[in-house]
């Protein structure tokens, strides 16, 4: 809250401009709750009679000025004395669709994305979600990393699937650029670019998908954060910083929010506070691994009837990754060395036997499934070469070719979804609830 003036050591000229929580009239006296975003906690502003105004109402924004000190009551440790009382922006309770004391659900509030940040559940969530981005910009900074800020137009599909937005002029007759473009699925190619000058780099920013789907685990806007080291050839380089992120970001979190983390814990998601702690706890001490091909053995072995088919070689579903974190007793768990065909070009060949696999690893984590995604990169010429000739992705990717032609590093990296991220802190079910403006197939509200 702003305060102005200090006038003495126990109490404070106070200007406090915010929106009214609750709103309570007696015959001498006026009580309201104002908050202003800072923290869960609302303001206790103590006015008389005379200041009572029928417009002061819940929702209404306010400007207040008065004694800050200290409070008589227990539960709170100050209360504004008010001199006066502004409404700068009028709230009709009636047709405001929050109502006071009243306890929304998050499917609920989704329907009012412009409102929703007025409710105590998502106000938290934003604060939460702001302090979780400086975390992770405070480790990579810690720790050496050079912050990249990766195009979100570009001529290339990172990820091969075909999911991508086409970027052209609203009404135009012809193409804005010279070859087709798109929105970014990933920013990893341009940071592998950077990644030979630098030996540690990063992204973090908005990526887009394509995708059809309505499901309570897709968005066609997220946000990646995204990593690239050089001079490593170990998968081991690679998980270490994926659990020292995200240790790092969780500790900052829980110590920076915790009144609207609890909020989460107590309220939304009852319960998830002690799979929390199991999953930190398993992080400090180094997360389990098992490789893709030990992945299938267990999910063989189950009795659990699957919708998708788990033989060697099909792709991991969620169903599939939430299996398997249950079995391995809800923690953390890496799964490496995928099958070479289900991996993009650019994942590092492990040449091994009949069962041909990548140098890829998966983070799954409870609730969620997978979390991050990474690989060693294809250092070398001959092998990349022979790749792209085979997809027939030579031409397209001639420049890509050339990060190894002239001066290359073997190399690998990293993507973290960061509203999964925030899922599997908080425990939200639906991934629209984690970020502010969710877009998904046909619906683009705001």
């Amino acid at each position: 809250y702003s305060l102005f003036l200090s006038s003495c050591s126990t109490s404070f000229v106070c200007l406090l401009q915010g929106w009214v929580r609750s709103a309570r009239a007696q015959k001498v006296n006026v009580f309201l709750h104002v908050n202003d975003g800072s923290s869960l906690q609302s303001l206790q502003v103590v006015a008389g009679a005379e200041l009572n105004d029928p417009l002061l109402t819940f929702g209404s924004a306010v400007e207040v000025s008065g004694i800050l000190q200290e409070s008589p009551h227990e539960k709170q440790p100050l209360e504004l004395q008010a001199d006066s009382i502004r409404v700068i922006g009028e709230c009709d309770p009636v047709d405001f669709p929050f109502k006071v004391k009243k306890r929304h659900g998050l499917e609920y509030i989704r329907q009012f994305p412009h409102l929703r940040c007025r409710t105590n559940a998502f106000s938290s969530l934003l604060r939460i979600r702001s302090e979780a981005t400086s975390a992770i910009h405070s480790y990579f900074k810690d720790n050496g990393f050079v912050q990249i800020h990766t195009p979100i137009i570009t001529s290339n599909d990172c990820e091969g699937a075909g999911e991508l937005f086409q970027v052209e002029p609203a009404g135009a007759d012809e193409h804005f650029f010279s070859v087709p473009a798109f929105l970014t699925v990933s920013g990893q190619l341009h940071l592998e670019a950077t990644a030979g000058a630098f030996s540690k780099v990063y992204t973090f920013g908005p990526t887009f998908r394509a995708e059809n789907s309505q499901s309570r685990r897709h968005l066609a806007e997220f946000y990646m954060v995204e990593a690239e080291i050089s001079f490593t050839q170990s998968m081991e380089d690679l998980t270490k910083v994926m659990e020292d992120m995200f240790r790092s970001a969780t500790e900052h979190v829980l110590a920076r929010c915790v009144e609207d983390v609890d909020l989460f814990h107590r309220h939304v998601t009852p319960g998830h506070r002690v799979s929390l702690q199991v999953f930190l706890s398993f992080v400090l001490l180094s997360s389990l691994r098992i490789t893709y091909t030990e992945a299938v053995d267990i999910l063989t072995r189950s009795s659990e009837q699957f919708a998708f088919p788990s033989d060697w070689g099909c792709d991991l579903k969620t169903e599939h990754e939430k299996y398997l974190v249950k079995h391995c007793g809800n923690v953390p768990v890496f799964v490496t060395d995928y099958p070479y065909d289900l991996k993009p070009f650019y994942a590092r060949d492990n040449q091994d036997g009949p069962r041909h696999t990548a140098a890829a690893v998966d983070l799954l984590v409870p609730g969620v499934g997978e979390l991050c995604g990474g690989s060693l990169r294809e250092e070398r010429l001959s092998v990349l070469r022979a790749r792209l000739e085979q997809l027939g992705l030579e031409d397209a990717y001639s420049w890509y070719l050339d990060l190894r032609r002239f001066g290359s590093a073997p190399h690998g990296g990293f993507g973290l979804g960061f509203e999964r991220y925030l899922q599997c802190l908080l425990g939200v079910d639906n991934i629209k609830d984690v970020i502010p403006f969710p877009r998904f197939s046909r619906s683009c509200l705001l």
